[in-house]
């Protein structure tokens, strides 16, 4: 189970280190654009879209390393003042009753939208460009992927967690 766990979290590491680089090129695509409109009179078709899908690209693969650091958002006020296994009690619930369903749903819909978009040649249509949705669409459902993965061996971790009393150890 242990190296299960640090193969996720592995791969939750890496995919936040490298895909965090996206926020250069979304800054470079935006300095581009905005100096192409303002300066040269002259907007790209593509700049929109480009920003639109690195954005997006770099949010959802940075969900499973944001989980892995615990940072996303909770009402620390009263959760740093619980007990270890109160922490646990409350993270195994809260994953079966709101997590694990909405990982569900969003795991369906984004495959249902990726099959979609590849059967019928859809096309983003924010733009002239007009690029093809499939690529970004299967971006988005790998993260939604890597971030259930994570969120599965933080779950492991409450419930190792709440069985022994004493927070599982990452060595």
């Amino acid at each position: 189970m242990k190296i299960i766990l640090k193969i996720i979290d592995t791969i939750s590491e890496y995919s936040g280190r490298i895909f965090c680089w996206l926020a250069v090129v979304l800054m470079l695509v935006f300095v581009f654009e905005t100096t192409a409109r303002y300066v040269f009179d002259s907007p790209t078709m593509w700049g929109y879209e480009t920003s639109y899908m690195v954005g997006a690209t770099m949010a959802v693969m940075g969900w499973s390393y944001t989980h892995k650091h615990h940072g996303h958002i909770r009402v620390d006020v009263i959760y740093t003042h619980l007990s270890l296994r109160t922490k646990a009690i409350i993270d195994v619930v809260c994953s079966f009753l709101f997590l694990f369903p909405l990982l569900a749903l969003l795991i369906h819909a984004g495959n249902a939208s990726m099959l979609f978009a590849l059967k019928l040649n859809e096309r983003l249509m924010e733009s002239a460009w007009r690029p093809p949705a499939a690529p970004i669409k299967m971006v988005v459902l790998t993260g939604f992927c890597l971030f259930a993965l994570q969120c599965l061996a933080q779950f492991a971790r409450d419930v190792y967690t709440l069985i022994r009393s004493k927070p599982y150890d990452t060595h």
